[in-house]
């Protein structure tokens, strides 16, 4: 069993934290783990990916090709568009709704589409679509949406039991953010 996990977003959405909670988990479950990060322009604004490749002994390295991810993990809806092809036939997407509007866009070379729903819903056929933004800023910390997105991830890798996540949380995260990241994950896992 292998499995192979997109994230991407854009700088400053904690995809990175949230790719090394995820490897974090698989590795505390008993997992083989592999990760890769590419975040050239993140300071920025950029785009930011990362993968995440865990599973029984045959995992051998972090990169898979295109159209391998059993799960896509988006804080950033036109970042879930742009990787939506590292999606198999059939694999899961998580994607926060949630716009970063980009320098091209606000220049005026570029406009930023405003039907991004429905776009989501054609490309994507199992997709959890949610206002992690939202719920983030209603648990006091706009910071949380990534972990929000990262307890609805869990729900598509049930490999990983819950209190690997903990552990996962209690190695990455500052002791007196643990309870809020707790509960942002919680939230994410009932969507």
């Amino acid at each position: 069993m292998t499995k192979n996990i997109l994230l991407c977003g854009v700088g400053g959405q904690g995809v990175l934290l949230a790719a090394k909670l995820m490897a974090f988990a698989a590795f505390h479950a008993g997992f083989r783990v592999f990760t890769n990060e590419i975040h050239g322009m993140a300071q920025r604004g950029g785009s930011v990916t990362a993968s995440v490749r865990f599973g029984d002994g045959e995992v051998l390295a972090p990169l898979f090709a295109a159209g391998e991810a059993d799960l896509l993990f988006a804080v950033e809806h036109a970042e879930a568009l742009r990787n939506a092809r590292s999606l198999k036939p059939g694999g899961a997407a998580v994607i926060a709704r949630q716009s970063v509007i980009p320098t091209t866009v606000t220049t005026g070379a570029a406009v930023y589409p405003a039907d991004m729903e429905d776009r989501i819903r054609r490309v994507f056929t199992r997709v959890v679509y949610a206002p992690c933004g939202e719920e983030a800023a209603r648990l006091g910390n706009p910071k949380l949406a990534n972990t929000i997105l990262l307890g609805a991830a869990a729900a598509f890798l049930p490999e990983i039991p819950r209190a690997a996540w903990d552990r996962a949380m209690e190695a990455l995260i500052r002791p007196d953010l643990i309870d809020l990241n707790r509960n942002a994950f919680e939230k994410g896992l009932a969507l």
